[in-house]
């Protein structure tokens, strides 16, 4: 039987009955073995470049805490409550970015990062929530009200942060909120001809990039051609889960750790692979594919157009940073130094996403008069 009585009215009581428990049980599950696997992979990490063996373990087992105690926190808010705590985040991730580019720390030719009493944040990571939700709500007033400029609002936003990523550069993260504005824009009632129009737009964008960013191009070249390039990481991992097999080495048994520079990062699923094996694998596969299946279906029974685009904005931004970090360890695309979620070591994605999942659930639970899943 549950703690929590059907007819307590407290804000707890509340939220039990009404939130989508089985997102809740798979996110907390990935959270925990993504604890499991920073403990796996960072060590050696960690030792190699002089640091304390478990330094970035610890840090990630106090920031995966805070991701879910702000996605807790966040799950309590009522959709007015999300819309406006989008506005503010966004507002807020606009002008760090902003300062950013004129103060930020240069990590790896790319200047991502401002310090703030002492602590190093990215606020690109916290846009994205943001900006998926506030471009709902200006899709969805546009549909409510075709005086209200809402699809203008969206894309002037979106062309706004867009250029600050690029600027950055961080075409990943430009890759990302685009496809959530593309998405969403569609979803709203975009005409077939401008779908087209922003296809092309895309493409376009994409071999534009290829050419005006230097490290871009030298990515997409090793992708092509492995032999010209170095290509070290994505080798290396692929060596790993090979070794790996079906049912992996053993805790602590891996050795891709110990060679691989971003093992604690973007290429962690490579030591899940080499050390638990390809059914850990596909169980991590199975926890995203089965968040993002649930927040997407939840959403789109709900007769709430600002709902459907909010959620399904959050769970493209979940699902494409998903896949562009697989394939790019499993070379099946350019690497693109993208996390992943709540698997990889990192306190600004970490938290980020812990607030993003936070607001799909925020939207998810159950209202009088929607229609829901039983």
């Amino acid at each position: 039987m549950s703690a929590v009585a059907r007819t307590d009215t407290s804000i707890i009581g509340r939220w039990w009955w009404t939130v989508d428990r089985w997102l809740l049980v798979m996110v907390a599950s990935l959270a925990f073995c993504g604890a499991v696997l920073t403990l796996a992979a960072s060590p050696a990490v960690a030792e190699r470049i002089g640091l304390d063996t478990y330094h970035f373990a610890t840090r990630q087992l106090v920031y995966l805490p805070m991701a879910m105690i702000a996605m807790l926190g966040v799950s309590l808010l009522d959709a007015r409550g999300v819309r406006r705590l989008a506005l503010m985040i966004t507002v807020g991730a606009v002008i760090l970015m902003v300062m950013t580019l004129l103060v930020g720390t240069e990590v790896k030719g790319a200047t991502r990062w401002v310090r703030l009493g002492g602590f190093a944040i990215q606020p690109s990571e916290f846009v994205k929530p943001g900006f998926a939700v506030l471009a709902a709500w200006l899709f969805a007033q546009r549909r409510l009200d075709d005086r209200f400029p809402g699809y203008a609002f969206a894309t002037g936003l979106y062309l706004l942060i867009a250029a600050l990523l690029a600027l950055q550069p961080d075409i990943g993260m430009t890759l990302v909120v685009s496809a959530v504005w593309a998405v969403q824009f569609f979803l709203a009632g975009l005409p077939l001809m401008l779908v087209v129009a922003m296809a092309v737009m895309f493409l376009v964008g994409s071999v534009g990039a290829y050419f005006a960013f230097d490290h871009v191009q030298i990515r997409v070249d090793r992708f092509l051609d492995p032999a010209a390039g170095e290509g070290y990481q994505v080798t290396r991992a692929l060596e790993a889960l090979r070794n790996g097999g079906l049912f992996g080495r053993g805790p602590g048994e891996g050795r891709i750790k110990e060679v691989l520079p971003d093992a604690h990062a973007d290429f962690i699923l490579a030591v899940a692979g080499e050390e638990f094996g390809l059914i850990v694998c596909l169980i991590l596969v199975v926890l995203f594919a089965g968040i993002v299946l649930r927040g997407i279906t939840r959403a789109f029974q709900d007769d709430d157009l600002f709902i459907m685009l909010g959620v399904a904005g959050l769970m493209v931004q979940f699902a494409l940073q998903t896949i562009i970090n697989m394939a790019s360890t499993l070379n099946m695309m350019p690497p693109k130094g993208m996390t992943l979620p709540f698997i990889s070591y990192g306190g600004s994605s970490t938290l980020a996403i812990g607030i993003g999942m936070g607001m799909a659930l925020a939207l998810t639970r159950n209202r009088p008069g929607a229609r829901r899943l039983p």
